[in-house]
């Protein structure tokens, strides 16, 4: 064996070890990768919309994460020991748990208090919608969780407090970062938002904060004026063929 393939090692970030005979197990597998996969959804959003709520809970997201680093290193907890796995790194919090719980209950608490989505004209059917939305957000960060513990990458003790800790965060930072400024404005940290928002950089980066004027943040009205300069273009290209 060559000194180059001695030192080889898996990265663990995106290797997940699973029991081959279990369909379930390899769905499992597929679905701890959530996290990973989140990120440059993150990226793509962020850039494509400009909009600071995005880019605010991807920064909290990656907070998350460097606390969850600090958080291991400083208890040095090791994985479960009749895992067989080998790992790197501790085990305490889960990481991809605390990364869900985050997610979930920043998204939970951003549709519950500010975004509005289309009307169908029903009621019921509306309020059925956002229902479904949140047992959507809430069943992935379970699934997620659960599956570090059937894969044998986690202890319950470990995932209970990645998820409690992701949490925390999430709903702390979105009340903190969101909800305080949209209802306080003249408060501290309605100051800082409008100052982020109105900086020179932001301005040039063209960011925004869709939901301080749209319930859905815009994009009913962005889809109007698409639908209405598609119109436009498709009637004047009637026009020329008729001539």
């Amino acid at each position: 064996m060559t000194d180059s393939a001695a030192h080889r090692a898996s990265l663990d970030l995106t290797h997940v070890i699973y029991d081959a005979s279990s369909d379930t197990s390899f769905v499992l597998a597929l679905l701890t990768l959530s996290p990973i996969l989140l990120m440059p959804a993150y990226a793509v959003l962020a850039v494509q919309t400009r909009e600071l709520t995005i880019i605010n809970m991807w920064a909290g997201q990656l907070l998350s994460e460097g606390l969850n680093l600090v958080l291991k290193h400083v208890f040095k907890q090791e994985r479960p020991v009749d895992s067989h796995l080998h790992l790197n790194g501790y085990g305490f919090p889960s990481s991809h748990s605390q990364y869900m719980g985050y997610f979930s209950a920043f998204l939970i608490c951003h549709v519950y208090f500010r975004h509005r989505f289309a009307s169908t004209g029903f009621i019921v059917l509306d309020q059925l919608f956002r229902i479904v939305v949140y047992l959507g957000l809430a069943a992935w960060c379970a699934v997620v969780a659960y599956s570090r513990l059937s894969l044998l990458y986690h202890t319950p003790h470990q995932v209970k407090w990645g998820l409690g800790i992701g949490m925390a965060l999430g709903v702390s930072h979105y009340v903190c970062t969101e909800l305080l400024p949209a209802r306080f404005p003249d408060s501290t940290f309605g100051r800082i938002r409008f100052a982020i928002v109105n900086h020179p950089i932001s301005v040039w980066l063209q960011l925004r904060d869709g939901w301080a004027v749209w319930a859905d943040a815009g994009r009913e009205v962005e889809w109007k004026q698409w639908r209405t300069a598609w119109l436009k273009q498709h009637a004047r290209l009637a026009v020329k063929k008729t001539t």
